[in-house]
């Protein structure tokens, strides 16, 4: 008995951290009204093998539209087609969620991650609006037929803008956020800066400096760059009010942010 209680043991710490995590990528992005945009299905890490997967993809009908993409197999993640020629690949659409089931049919071939599953193309309305694309109850991943535990989550899509500016001179420089309000991470989309040395950085409602995201000579010309949350001297900030301000030269540009509990 003492053998097969640490036989159980080690396989127990064997399988510790085994599954497969997925999410909806980017984790948040703004996008332009009546625009098409992409999100993918990614495997975040390495993790249990499987060589399947179902996954039920559920949007709010009047923010977003499905776009099939022609041929269908330009929806298969390259993580799944590199793997094998062979595959059973089944996307339906309904009025509120998209459904997939992808194989490979090729004898013992599996796969890990990390690496993209999926991709799905979607139509924003006209209308200005935050909405989130969940990974609806029915994610299941299978190796060889047998089930893996797996675990997703979701994406925020940002229809429109959220533009600050305190600078007049600066109206060519322009900052957008997504999601706003947000409980996670935050994008920061910098169009229209001039090349040159600049700072971007986060501060309060009182003007103090929370957190330096970006110093040092930049190109001009779009960018991304991401506040997770966080202060500078580490832990998440308090829940509340803020401003990201970019610095370019002679301009001054802001964009105010709610970060949530």
């Amino acid at each position: 008995m003492r053998h097969l209680a640490v036989l159980v043991a080690l396989l127990a710490a064997g399988n510790a951290g085994a599954g497969v995590t997925v999410a909806l990528q980017p984790a948040s992005q703004l996008v332009a009204p009546g625009s098409d945009f992409d999100l993918v299905l990614e495997v975040t890490a390495a993790g249990s093998s499987f060589n399947a997967f179902d996954a039920i993809v559920g949007f709010d009908p009047a923010a977003l539209t499905p776009v099939v993409l022609a041929p269908l197999s330009l929806q298969e993640g390259g993580l799944m087609s590199a793997a094998c020629p062979n595959r059973f690949h089944d996307f339906r659409v309904g009025a509120d969620r998209d459904t997939v089931t992808d194989v490979l049919l090729c004898a013992g071939v599996s796969v890990t991650g990390p690496g993209t599953i999926y991709r799905l193309r979607f139509h924003a309305s006209s209308t200005e609006q935050t909405t989130t694309v969940h990974l609806l109850p029915g994610l299941r991943f299978f190796d060889a037929g047998i089930l893996v535990p797996s675990s997703g989550s979701d994406a925020v899509v940002t229809i429109g803008s959220a533009v600050g500016v305190t600078n007049p001179a600066a109206s060519a420089t322009r900052l957008a956020l997504a999601p706003n309000p947000a409980r996670g991470a935050v994008s920061v989309r910098i169009d229209g800066a001039p090349e040159g040395m600049q700072e971007l950085r986060v501060i309060d409602a009182r003007g103090r400096r929370v957190r330096v995201l970006e110093s040092g000579w930049c190109p001009a010309g779009a960018r991304v760059r991401t506040w997770d949350g966080t202060a500078q001297a580490g832990g998440r900030a308090a829940p509340g009010s803020y401003w990201i301000e970019l610095r370019a030269k002679d301009r001054s540009v802001r964009a105010h942010c709610v970060l949530l509990p």
